[in-house]
């Protein structure tokens, strides 16, 4: 973990109520592994006091690459941030997702739901980059929230694409296409991100079909360090559940730790 008070925004791109900010910031950008998050201050005022947790996006030439969706006052602000501008981070935090050699060669699933695609662009790649086969599914409600799926295609990066209401891919839920892939060709491994929902019935599917899978949890973030203890969910070790704090031990957990709320 390292604080950068001047990290600078290189380019900005804005695509309806999302964002995706490329950030140089060398240090930080070298240490960043898929899954971990940045907390960023997002004004010089006392108001907003917390930072915002935002997810690492992808790392390329000691930059790091975050996107976001606007969704409340402190994004807002953020969005209004432009090329030149500098950023006070402090990152990279968190536990991100397994990089297993043993998926070499195998097919692995990386389920994104609107907003919760952020870091799977990252994952993918550097899941490729281990030799393992990766297949993005890119779920939202309708095909504006879908932005990112020509930068997928660019890359070379295998994507399907689901909409709620038909409007691009797959007409449907993200999880209702992941059920036909896994039905069609059974991956060796899943990893989601996404609304609680839709990771719970990823979570479904995965255990039905006896595949492992990790998930990238959400939870309001006051420190992003473990000191306030708000962003605690429920977990299950070794057969003992408790209250664990999502940005220490987190935020991607294994599916078989994770204690859905109906299971509470």
């Amino acid at each position: 973990m390292m604080k950068d008070p001047t990290a600078r925004i290189a380019t900005v791109e804005r695509r309806g109520d999302y964002r995706l900010f490329s950030i140089e910031t060398p240090e930080v950008a070298g240490r960043a592994r898929p899954g971990q998050f940045l907390m960023i201050k997002v004004s010089s005022q006392p108001d907003p006091l917390l930072r915002r947790p935002i997810s690492i996006h992808a790392r390329e030439n000691g930059r790091l690459e975050i996107f976001f969706q606007v969704t409340g006052r402190g994004t807002e602000i953020l969005a209004g941030k432009d090329a030149g501008d500098t950023l006070d981070i402090i990152g990279p935090l968190g536990k991100g997702f397994s990089l297993d050699e043993r998926l070499k060669g195998m097919r692995a699933l990386c389920v994104g739901g609107g907003r919760g695609i952020a870091p799977i662009y990252f994952l993918a790649k550097e899941l490729r980059e281990i030799g393992a086969l990766p297949v993005v599914l890119y779920g939202g409600k309708t095909a504006a929230d879908i932005p990112l799926r020509a930068k997928f295609e660019e890359a070379g990066l295998p994507v399907l694409c689901s909409t709620d209401d038909g409007s691009y891919g797959f007409k449907g839920f993200v999880t209702g296409l992941a059920a036909r892939e896994i039905t069609s060709h059974l991956p060796a491994f899943l990893f989601a991100c996404g609304p609680d929902a839709m990771m719970k019935a990823a979570a479904r599917l995965a255990q039905s079909a006896g595949i492992p899978a990790e998930f990238s949890l959400e939870s309001l973030m006051g420190c992003g360090i473990g000191a306030c203890w708000g962003c605690v969910k429920r977990i299950r070790r070794e057969g003992q559940e408790g209250w664990v704090k999502i940005c220490e031990e987190g935020p991607v957990f294994p599916r078989s730790e994770i204690v859905w709320p109906e299971e509470d």
